[in-house]
C-alpha cells in the first residue's frame, strides 16, 4: 500500500532472469540520456498496435517477447538499472510461440492474444516463478496453482512475461519503510529521475509499464498501491470496487480493502485488461457481488466526448498547497469544463479526515488473520506471521537492513476477527461509503476529482518515506469503491495524475469520464532517465 502517516540487497535476478538473458542479447541504454529507450519499436505502443501487427505479420507474439526481455536487459539490469523486474517467467518464450501457432490456425482469444504481461510479486503463478511479497522470508514459494485472475490472464492469450518487484508485504512492514524496496527485490527507482520514489506497493508494476518494459501490468492495492505508483509514473491505473476482481491466490493485506488492477500508459489499454481479469470465483464469496455488474469489455464505453453534460466533483482542499501542483490542477478542472463537465467543489478529504486511525486497526486485524491463512497452505518455508517475525530477526542483516518489521509485530499483538476493535473501527472505515453516496447523491454528481498524490519523494533507506500532500487514496480504498488515475501533467521533471471516483461497481461510468479527459489532455510523456533533481 502506498506509505501514509500512520505508516512511517539482495539480488532481483533469479535463475529465470539470468537464463532467459542468455538467450536474448541485450541493447545498450545509459542513465540520463532523454533518448536511450528511443531504439525500441515499441515505446509507448499501445495494445491495439501490438494485435494488427501480429495481425500483419510484422511481429509475432515471440517476437514481441524477445524484444519486451531485450527492453528488461538493457533498462532495467543495465543503464539506468531501474530494478522493476523481481524474476522473469521462463516459460515466456515457450507461452509465446503457443499464442503463435494458435493464431497461425485460426484461434484468437481475445484482445490480449499473444500480449506479454508482467505481474506483481504478491500474485499466485503456479509455474517455475515464487510468489514472495518480496520478502525474503518467503523464496522458495512456488504456488500450486494460478490466483484466480491470473487463470483469467492465462485464458485470456496473454503471455506471463515475469514478476515485479513491489515494496515488501506491500508496504505493510515498517512504520520507515521506504516504497519501492524488498528485502528479496532490493529498491526499484522511478524511470523520470532515479533517485526519486516509484511509490509503493506496486512500484514495480509501475515504473516498468512507464518505462516501455511490457504493455500493461497488474499491481494490487489496499490504499494507494495502484493508483499511487500509476500517478509517480505518469500512467493510468484502475482500483476497481473491491469485488469486482478475485482476491484469491493473491497474499493478502485486507479482505475488506484488497484488490487487483490494472496499470497501463493508457485509458483503453488499462480498460481492456481489467476486463478479462473479471469473473465470479467460487473461492472468493465477494465477487458474487459483481454478478450483473462486471463487463467483459469495458472498451465499449469509450467516449471522448462522455465528459459533455456531466457533473464532476473537484476536491477542494487541492486548491491550496504546492503552487506547481495547484497550478496544473487548475489546468486539468480547465479541461474537464472545455469537454463540457460542470464543475462542483466538494470536500470529501475533510468528511473522511477521522477514518485513517480506525483504517489502520482494521488492517492490523485483518492482514494477521488473511497470512495466516495464507501461510498455512503455501509452499513457503515458514507457516504463519510469528514464523515471518523469526525469520527476519534470525536474518536481521538481510531481512532487515534498513528498516524493521514494526507493523508485522503490532499485528501479531492483535486478536482474532471477533474483536470488539476490529468490528467498532470496521463499522467506523465503512461509514466512509455513505459519506461518498450521499456526497454524489446530494450533488448529482457523475465522479469525484482530485490529485491523485504528490510529486514522487526521494529514495530514502534510512529514514524512510515522506509526505509530499495532496494524497487522494483514502477514501476510495476505505470504501472499496473504484478509483482511477490519469496523467494530469508533470512538474519539475515529475508526472502527476488526476483522479476519477465513484460509487461501487461505476467503472463502466469512471472509465469513459477518465478516458475523455485523456483524450482531451494529453499528458502523458516517455520518461526520461534523469540521473537526478534538475
Amino acid at each position: 500500500m502506498q506509505r501514509r502517516k500512520f505508516l512511517r540487497n539482495s539480488s532481483a535476478a533469479g535463475l529465470a532472469v539470468s537464463s532467459i538473458f542468455n538467450i536474448i542479447p541485450a541493447t545498450n541504454a545509459k542513465a540520463g540520456s532523454p533518448n536511450n529507450n528511443s531504439s525500441s519499436p515499441f515505446d509507448e505502443i499501445t495494445i491495439d498496435a501490438l494485435q494488427q501487427a501480429m495481425q500483419t505479420g510484422k511481429y509475432s507474439s515471440r517476437s514481441i517477447t524477445e524484444m519486451y526481455l531485450q527492453q528488461i536487459a538493457a533498462i532495467d539490469k543495465s543503464g539506468p538499472a531501474l530494478n522493476a523486474v523481481i524474476e522473469l517467467n521462463p516459460d515466456a518464450l515457450a507461452i509465446a510461440d503457443q499464442m503463435d501457432a494458435e493464431r497461425r490456425s485460426g484461434k484468437l482469444r481475445g484482445p490480449m492474444h499473444g500480449i506479454p504481461v508482467l505481474v506483481k510479486d504478491n500474485i499466485n503463478t503456479g509455474d517455475k516463478m515464487m510468489t514472495t511479497a518480496g520478502a525474503s522470508a518467503l523464496e522458495g514459494n512456488y504456488a500450486a496453482k494460478d490466483a484466480f485472475i491470473i487463470q483469467q490472464l492465462r485464458a485470456s492469450g496473454a503471455v506471463v512475461l515475469g514478476k515485479t518487484n513491489l515494496s515488501e508485504w506491500a508496504n505493510f512492514r515498517s512504520t520507515h519503510s521506504c516504497s519501492g524496496w524488498s528485502s528479496r527485490g532490493g529498491q526499484t527507482k522511478c524511470p523520470y529521475i532515479l533517485n526519486r520514489n516509484p511509490s509503493g506497493s506496486s512500484a514495480g508494476s509501475g515504473t516498468a509499464v512507464a518505462a516501455n518494459l511490457c504493455v500493461v501490468a497488474i499491481g494490487t492495492e489496499t490504499d494507494g498501491s495502484v493508483v499511487s505508483p500509476s500517478a509517480v509514473n505518469g500512467i493510468v491505473g484502475i482500483k476497481p470496487t473491491v469485488g469486482l476482481l478475485s482476491r484469491n491466490g493473491i497474499i493478502p493485506i485486507s479482505a475488506t480493502q484488497d484488490t487487483a488492477g490494472p496499470i497501463a500508459r493508457t485509458v483503453k489499454d488499462a480498460a481492456i485488461l481489467l476486463g478479462v481479469l473479471t469473473g465470479v470465483d467460487e473461492e472468493d464469496p465477494v465477487t458474487k457481488n459483481s454478478m450483473g455488474k462486471m463487463q467483459k469489455d469495458y472498451t465499449v464505453f469509450l467516449d471522448a466526448n462522455a465528459l459533455q453534460s456531466k457533473r464532476i466533483g473537484i476536491e477542494k482542499s487541492f486548491l491550496n498547497g504546492n503552487t506547481a501542483i495547484v497550478a496544473l490542477y487548475k489546468e486539468a478542472i480547465d479541461v474537464l469544463k472545455k469537454q463540457g463537465a460542470t464543475i462542483i467543489e466538494i470536500e470529501l478529504k475533510k468528511a473522511t479526515s477521522d477514518l485513517g486511525d480506525p483504517e489502520f486497526i482494521v488492517l492490523q486485524y485483518e492482514f494477521k488473520d488473511g497470512v495466516n491463512k495464507y501461510l498455512s497452505t503455501a509452499n513457503a518455508k515458514v507457516k504463519s506471521l510469528q514464523e515471518v517475525i523469526d525469520f527476519n530477526k534470525a536474518n536481521e542483516n538481510t531481512a532487515m537492513p534498513f528498516f524493521k518489521q514494526e507493523i508485522l509485530e503490532m499485528c501479531r499483538a492483535k486478536g482474532d476477527l471477533n474483536s470488539s476493535e476490529y468490528k467498532e473501527a470496521l463499522n467506523k472505515t465503512l461509514s466512509s461509503r455513505l459519506i461518498i453516496d450521499d456526497l454524489i447523491t446530494d450533488n448529482k454528481l457523475d465522479a469525484i476529482c482530485g490529485v491523485t498524490n504528490g510529486l514522487a519523494c526521494c529514495i530514502d533507506l534510512i529514514n524512510g518515506d515522506y509526505d509530499t500532500g495532496f494524497s487522494f487514496s483514502t477514501p476510495a480504498a476505505i470504501a472499496g469503491y473504484p478509483h482511477i488515475t490519469v496523467p494530469m501533467g508533470i512538474v519539475h521533471s515529475l508526472p502527476l495524475g488526476l483522479s476519477f471516483m465513484g460509487t461501487a461497481y461505476s467503472e463502466a461510468k469512471l472509465i469513459p469520464l477518465a478516458y475523455s479527459y485523456e483524450q482531451a489532455g494529453r499528458k502523458r510523456k516517455a520518461p526520461t532517465f534523469l540521473p537526478d533533481s534538475q
